[in-house]
């Protein structure tokens, strides 16, 4: 069996036993084997680069030993480091072991490096196995703590986003609980002035209705505009002094029409012509035309002239809520 063979029977990677025999100019198992665990950890060169400055090493090992072989009587069989004992088989190792530890001293010696027995080939793959087994057991440790560490860098960036989150969900729900309390007193606003409006009008049916009894009964007309016109404008004054001037959106607007009838409600953006109002009754009931309808405000009383029809609910004064009286 050669050494390639044997080398391969003792479980070693076949890319590194070329390796391992070219390197060392196929001068034996020894040789190769301490190649093999010396460059346990490096990768696998180039094997045609190896060949090339192998064979020139083994050309000028075959010259420097024939040389000391004429100027020598004893005969030199291997080179041995002065500073740790190690002996090789030729310069090409001795020049590799000083290249890989820094040894300087060799020596060339006598003893001769006998080829390994079994039990020592099998001694030098159970220490192989054992430092391949220690080094994955130390490399398992090494990514055991890595990971350890990215896990926590990991859960570290998921508690900070959801803390962003968090933060995020609260400030919506407090600008939401806000806005809601703002439309809450809005509302509240409007529908104050809306029944201001209606009292307003009660009050005002009341006395055109005392009005017609007494001309009926010709008894004198009573006066209702110095005992009752104020009082009735405080309310709404009231009720409108809160909101006037606040820039609402929407304009909700109860119409009622001089001939009787259910009212029409409707909620315009504030921004819409008093034209939209005549539109809007239009698309509601044949009897009116948005060309010719006339719109009144009946408190404060004010009768709209066509020539405001094109102005803004907000530019009348019809925010953020009116009654107003349409007549066909």
């Amino acid at each position: 069996m050669g050494d390639k063979d044997t080398l391969l029977g003792m479980g070693f990677d076949p890319a590194r036993v070329e390796w391992a025999l070219k390197a060392t100019g196929n001068r034996g198992l020894q040789p190769a084997m301490d190649h093999i665990l010396e460059n346990e950890g490096k990768p696998v060169p180039d094997l045609g680069a190896i060949t090339e400055s192998s064979s020139n090493a083994m050309d000028v090992d075959e010259d420097e030993e024939t040389a000391m072989e004429l100027s020598t009587s004893a005969e030199a069989k291997s080179i041995k480091c002065s500073e740790c004992g190690k002996i090789f088989k030729n310069t090409a190792l001795a020049n590799f072991h000083a290249e890989k530890s820094g040894h300087q001293s060799f020596e060339e010696s006598t003893e001769e490096i006998k080829p390994l027995t079994e039990e020592e080939k099998a001694a030098k793959l159970q220490e192989l196995r054992a430092k391949m087994v220690e080094k994955r057991a130390a490399k398992s440790v090494i990514d055991a703590q890595e990971n350890r560490e990215n896990e926590k860098i990991r859960r570290k960036a998921n508690k900070d986003m959801n803390q962003v989150r968090e933060e995020l969900k609260a400030k919506e729900a407090l600008k939401d609980a806000e806005q809601r309390k703002r439309d809450k007193l809005e509302d509240a606003k409007a529908r104050a002035a809306i029944k201001a409006q209606i009292e307003a009008d009660k009050q005002a049916r009341a006395q055109k209705a005392a009005r017609e009894k007494a001309l009926r009964d010709g008894q004198p007309v009573p006066d209702f505009h110095a005992s009752s016109s104020t009082p009735a404008a405080a309310p709404a004054a009231s009720a409108n002094s809160g909101v006037k001037g606040r820039d609402f959106k929407e304009t909700r607007l109860q119409i009622r029409m001089s001939t009787g009838g259910q009212p029409y409600t409707t909620t315009l953006s504030s921004e819409s012509p008093l034209s939209a109002v005549a539109e809007f009754l239009a698309a509601q009931t044949l009897s009116v035309n948005s060309d010719t309808v006339q719109l009144a405000q009946h408190f404060p009383r004010k009768n709209f002239e066509r020539s405001e029809f094109s102005k803004s609910l907000r530019d009348l004064g019809l925010t953020p809520s009116a009654v107003l009286i349409a007549t066909p």
